[in-house]
């Protein structure tokens, strides 16, 4: 069986043009440090704190490009730790979800709802869901081995689009808890 590659998707944000104008400054841009897996994206140079209720997350980062919402991804122990509901939702999903300040150099923005943890997704090209006997929304369980933390993810979401790379994403979490594997295999 063909293997996926598993990467670790740690805490980050999403903004929307505007309130990374309110955070860095009237006609601001972001700067591209790094590109990511999928074609497109990209980690940025800037970075914000995300403010829980119990405690601040400093130097988070905002990966581009800017989106329609504002959106924070964080693991279950980060959003617990800093005081702040997050539910397991896809990314995008955010309605009904809890919010939270972002305090970065020029300005403060206060969400009302975006704090989510990711759901664990697969994303794939047409292509791959053929080849792997899976359809968009399809969600499956992924097997990953490493040296005393092999296990079985459950409840991973396939994402089709021909805008996609073939990668799984976990949260830090998640990668901790299977010993930072790097590749999996899907069973149905």
């Amino acid at each position: 069986m063909k293997k996926i590659l598993v990467e670790t998707s740690a805490r980050h944000v999403h903004v929307t043009q505007e309130d990374l104008e309110i955070l860095f400054g009237k006609g601001y841009q972001l700067t591209h440090k790094k590109d990511l897996s999928q074609p497109g994206q990209f980690a940025s140079n800037e970075r914000v704190t995300v403010v829980g209720a119990k405690k601040e997350i400093p130097n988070v980062s905002i990966l581009g490009p800017v989106r329609s919402a504002t959106q924070v991804e964080l693991s279950l122990t980060d959003a617990r730790s800093a005081g702040i509901q997050a539910l397991v939702r896809e990314s995008g999903d955010i309605a009904g979800t809890s919010g939270c300040k972002l305090v970065g150099p020029c300005g403060e923005v206060e969400i009302k709802e975006g704090v989510i943890a990711a759901k664990r997704h697969i994303h794939m090209t047409p292509a791959d869901a053929k080849e792997f006997g899976v359809e968009d929304k399809q969600v499956v369980s992924v097997k990953v081995e490493s040296n005393g933390r092999s296990l079985v993810f459950g409840d991973v979401v396939c994402r089709v689009s021909d805008q996609y790379a073939l990668a799984m994403h976990i949260d830090t979490d998640e990668a901790n808890a299977c010993g930072g594997a790097t590749e999996g295999e899907i069973i149905k």
